[in-house]
């Protein structure tokens, strides 16, 4: 999720909005190169965006279901997970690559009175982000109504033991590791709601074909928005994870290590 987040910032803010103002690489003013910048573009967006719903259903798995996850809330799945997002990112927007002219970075005629390019628009809007905002508001009231039962139970479970010390790490440990889910979905819920209601209105209204004041406001702070989804998650594992901490710390330390054993 961190990777992802930071191609998000480099392909969408450095390589997307800053080169238009500051940078001036001539490369992605002509094809291919705003071409393969717009594929990379949605890929790592869409990437970014499922592996949150990835992370939040093994949540789930981990907290819901003991016997599952077992089996699936392993290295070797996540390894799998990661790789089966990736690749079907990058496929789904391939089609990206066909959106301008042959020889300018121009919106071309067929893809906007193509009825194609719009039932694939359309798609593609649905599936990033609609649904996500589903599947994240399912699956944490799953995860809410369990953790509700099972700490009701294990209270009552550990108010009938006479005796016993009232520090029970078990809660504590789920307390964290809820803190974490919710941290990270409300902040995607949050920062995409401008982006999905400004989509929303859009379409509805058919207000694509032409833009006033006010929605293009709300299009420039909803982008705005989702870009700033991309950053938050990063900043939330390095306070709330001390393990991310270690493994940041051991790749900024690797590049002087491997000089130093050189040396020696």
């Amino acid at each position: 999720m961190a990777v992802a987040d930071l191609l998000v910032i480099i392909i969408h803010v450095i390589l997307g909005k800053l080169n238009t103002f500051y940078l001036h690489i001539v490369f992605f003013y002509y094809p291919p190169g705003c071409n393969i910048r717009d594929v990379i573009r949605y890929t790592t967006r869409d990437s970014s965006v499922w592996l949150t719903i990835a992370f939040t259903f093994d949540r789930m798995v981990a907290i819901c279901c003991p016997k599952l996850k077992t089996k699936y809330c392993t290295e070797k799945s996540a390894a799998i997970v990661i790789t089966t997002v990736s690749l079907l990112s990058l496929l789904i927007n391939i089609p990206w690559y066909f959106k301008y002219e042959l020889y300018w970075c121009k919106v071309s005629y067929e893809y906007v009175t193509s009825p194609v390019w719009q039932t694939y628009d359309w798609g593609v809007r649905v599936l990033t982000p609609l649904l996500p905002f589903v599947l994240i508001l399912l699956l944490n009231t799953v995860t809410v109504r369990h953790i509700l039962l099972a700490s009701a139970v294990r209270r009552k479970l550990r108010a009938q033991r006479n005796g016993e010390e009232q520090h029970d790490p078990e809660m504590k440990n789920r307390r964290r590791s809820i803190i974490l889910l919710f941290t990270i979905s409300g902040s995607f819920i949050l920062l995409w709601t401008t982006n999905v209601v400004v989509l929303m209105v859009q379409r509805i209204t058919v207000m694509h074909d032409f833009l006033t004041t006010p929605l293009l406001v709300a299009i420039i702070m909803g982008t705005m928005l989702q870009l700033l989804s991309s950053c938050t998650n990063t900043f939330i594992y390095a306070v709330t994870q001390s393990k991310f901490r270690e493994e940041v710390m051991n790749t900024v330390k690797y590049p002087f290590t491997a000089i130093l054993n050189f040396i020696k």
